[in-house]
C-alpha cells in the first residue's frame, strides 16, 4: 500500500514483531510456567504502547491534510484500528497471566490446550503486514476467520470448566479464574476479526465488517455482468444501524445500484416493505435486484432511483422546483390513500409512541426531565401528566379508515425525479396500514427540524409543511374525516418531542419541545365531543 508513510509502515512492522514475541513467551509459559516467561511479557507493556502511540500520532498528522472521504483517510483510520487491536492483544495476554496468578492448582487450567490457541493468534498477526501493505484481501479474510477457530476452542474449554464446577475435588476459585483466562483468549479472537475487517476496509476503500464484505462481494458479482469493474461509496448510515452505499461503474462513474445492509431482521422488514408496495401501488418503491443473508446480518441490492430527496430539494433547489415536487408528492399521496383505503378504523396512538421515546429524549436532553413547573404563581401540570391525559383522549378518537402508509416519512426518504415528474419512496421497513396522519406529521416535523437559519430557506421549509398539510386536509374533508386536525395535533406533538433526541442544538430542541407541549395542552383543552370542531394553528406552529 504505497500511500502509507514509511514511518507508519516501520512502526507497524515493529508492533507486529513485538506482539508476536510476547505471544511466543506466553506460549512458552503455558508449556513451562516459570516466572521468567511471565516477566518477559509483563515487563514489555510500555514498548507496545509506545509503538501504538507513534502510529496513532503519525496517522493524525497525515489525516490533517486529507479529506474525510478520501481513500487515504480511510487507510490511515484502518491502520489506527489495527494498531489499537494489536496492543489490545498484548493487554489480553497480560490479563490472562494475572488470572493465572490466582490459580492454585495449575492443572485445573488445562494449560496444554492454550498453545494451539496462541499459535492461531500468532498466525493472524503474521499475516497483517502482507495483507495490509500488499492489498491482499484474501489474507485479510483469513485473519478475520481465525476468530471462529479460537471461538470453537473457547467453547470447548467453557464446557469443560463449567462441568468442573460440579467436581468437589476442584477449587471454585481455580475454575472461575480458568474461565477468565479462556475469556481473554476469546477476546483475542475478536481483535483478530476486527483487524481483518480494518484491512479489508482499507483495501476496498469502504468501511465493512466481514459479514457485510461477503454479502457485498456476492451481490456485486451478480451485478457486474459486463466485467468493467465496480466500486462502492458510502451514501448514508441510518439510525437503525444500517449502512447504505452506492455501487458505481469504475469507468463511467454511473450508479449501478444501491447496497443496503444491516441487522437481518431490519433488512428483512425492508425487503417485505418493498414487496408490499409493489403489490399495493407498483412503481413507487425501488426494485430489489438481489438479497443476501449471512449469520445475523443481511443485505439488499436495490435499484438506483434518479432524482433528489425532498430534503435536498428544500435546502438547495429553487422555489419553482420545490413547488413542483410538492405538487407531485401531494397528488401521489392522495392517489395512494384513495387506492389503499379500507373501512377498518385506525388508531394513531401517537401519545403512546411518545411515552416510549421520552426516556431516550431525556438522556440526550436532561433538562426535559418531568419536574414541577410554576408560572405566574400557578403550578402547571407535568408533561407526563398531560401526555397521559392526551393518550386517553386520543384512544377515543380513531381515524374513520385505514390507508397504507410509509411509516417513516422523513423528507430524506422521498425521492423526486424532476425529468419524469414522479416520486419514489425508500426505507420502507415500517410500512403498514395505519392512520395517514402518521406520515403527514412525520414529514412536516422532518422539514421543521432541518438545522438552517437562512430566512429564505426557513420560509421554504415552512411552505413545504403547509403545502402537504393543505393537501392532506383537503383529502380528509372529501373523505368525511372530521377529526383530522385533532389527531394531527397530537401526531405533530409526538414528532416534535421525540425528534429532539436527534437534535443537539439546545435552542432548536427547546423550540420543538415547547411546541409539543403547546399542541398537547391545546388538544386536551378541546371539550370531549367537540374534536371535529378543533382547528390546528398550523401557520403559528411552523413559523420561526
Amino acid at each position: 500500500m504505497t500511500n502509507v508513510p514509511k514511518t507508519i509502515r516501520e512502526n507497524l512492522h515493529f508492533l507486529c514483531a513485538e506482539i508476536d514475541g510476547q505471544l511466543l513467551q506466553l506460549e512458552a509459559f503455558f508449556k513451562t510456567p516459570t516466572i521468567a516467561h511471565a516477566r518477559r511479557i509483563l515487563d514489555r507493556a510500555g514498548y507496545a504502547h509506545n509503538l501504538k502511540s507513534r502510529i496513532h500520532a503519525a496517522c493524525i498528522q497525515q489525516m490533517a491534510n486529507t479529506k474525510t472521504g478520501n481513500r487515504k483517510h480511510l487507510t490511515l483510520r484502518s491502520v489506527e484500528f489495527i494498531a489499537t487491536d494489536l496492543q489490545r492483544i498484548a493487554n489480553l495476554a497480560r490479563l490472562s497471566l494475572r488470572h493465572v496468578e490466582h490459580i492454585d492448582t495449575f492443572e485445573t487450567l488445562l494449560p496444554a490446550r492454550y498453545p494451539a490457541m496462541i499459535r492461531l493468534v500468532r498466525k493472524g498477526i503474521g499475516k497483517i503486514e502482507a495483507a495490509f501493505l500488499g492489498n491482499d484481501t484474501e489474507q485479510a479474510i483469513e485473519i478475520g476467520e481465525l476468530q471462529k477457530k479460537i471461538e470453537a476452542d473457547y467453547r470447548k474449554l467453557f464446557k469443560i470448566y463449567t462441568r468442573g464446577m460440579r467436581d468437589p475435588k476442584l477449587r471454585p476459585a481455580d475454575i472461575a479464574n480458568s474461565l477468565l483466562v479462556a475469556n481473554e483468549f476469546q477476546r483475542m479472537g475478536e481483535s483478530l476479526k476486527a483487524i481483518g475487517e480494518a484491512v479489508i476496509s482499507a483495501n476496498i476503500g469502504q468501511a465493512v465488517n466481514l459479514e457485510r464484505y461477503f454479502a457485498l462481494q456476492n451481490l456485486m458479482s451478480d451485478l457486474d455482468t459486463n466485467g468493467t469493474g465496480l466500486k462502492i461509496e458510502t451514501i448514508a448510515e441510518t439510525r437503525s444501524g444500517s449502512s447504505i452505499s452506492a455501487i458505481k461503474d469504475r469507468k463511467t462513474e454511473e450508479v449501478a445500484a444501491v447496497f443496503k445492509d444491516g441487522e437481518k431482521s431490519k433488512v428483512k422488514e425492508e425487503r417485505q416493505g418493498v414487496k408490499s408496495w409493489h403489490a399495493i401501488y407498483p412503481g413507487l418503491a425501488p426494485k430489489i435486484l438481489s438479497y443476501e443473508k449471512r449469520d445475523q446480518s443481511a443485505a439488499l441490492l436495490i435499484e438506483h432511483l434518479p432524482g433528489m430527496t425532498f430534503e435536498q430539494i428544500v435546502l438547495n433547489e429553487p422555489a419553482e422546483h420545490c413547488e413542483k415536487a410538492l405538487a407531485c408528492l401531494s397528488r401521489t399521496l392522495k392517489d395512494v390513500w384513495k387506492q389503499t383505503k379500507t373501512k377498518e378504523p385506525a388508531e394513531l396512538g401517537s401519545m403512546q409512541q411518545l411515552v416510549r421515546r421520552l426516556e431516550e429524549v431525556r438522556r440526550v436532553h436532561p433538562e426535559f426531565r418531568d419536574t414541577p413547573i410554576r408560572f405566574a404563581g400557578q403550578k402547571l401540570l407535568s408533561l407526563d401528566s398531560i401526555v397521559q391525559e392526551a393518550a386517553n383522549r386520543e384512544a377515543a378518537v380513531s381515524a374513520p379508515f385505514s390507508v397504507y402508509i410509509h411509516g417513516d416519512f422523513n423528507a430524506d426518504n422521498i425521492i423526486y425525479d424532476q425529468e419524469e415528474n414522479r416520486v419514489h419512496f425508500v426505507d420502507l421497513h415500517r410500512s403498514r396500514y395505519m392512520d395517514y396522519v402518521q406520515d403527514v406529521s412525520v414529514f412536516m416535523v422532518s422539514n421543521y427540524r432541518l438545522q438552517v437559519v437562512d430566512r429564505e430557506t426557513r420560509r421554504r421549509i415552512m411552505q413545504s409543511s403547509l403545502t402537504l398539510y393543505n393537501a392532506a386536509k383537503a383529502f380528509a374533508r372529501k373523505q368525511g374525516d372530521d377529526t383530522f386536525d385533532f389527531r394531527l395535533s397530537l401526531g405533530l406533538a409526538r414528532s416534535f418531542a421525540s425528534s429532539t433526541r436527534f437534535i443537539f442544538d439546545k435552542q432548536l430542541a427547546r423550540r420543538m419541545w415547547l411546541r409539543a407541549r403547546y399542541l398537547i395542552e391545546r388538544t386536551i383543552a378541546c371539550p370531549a365531543g367537540d374534536e371535529a370542531r378543533f382547528r390546528l394553528p398550523v401557520k403559528e406552529i411552523f413559523i420561526d
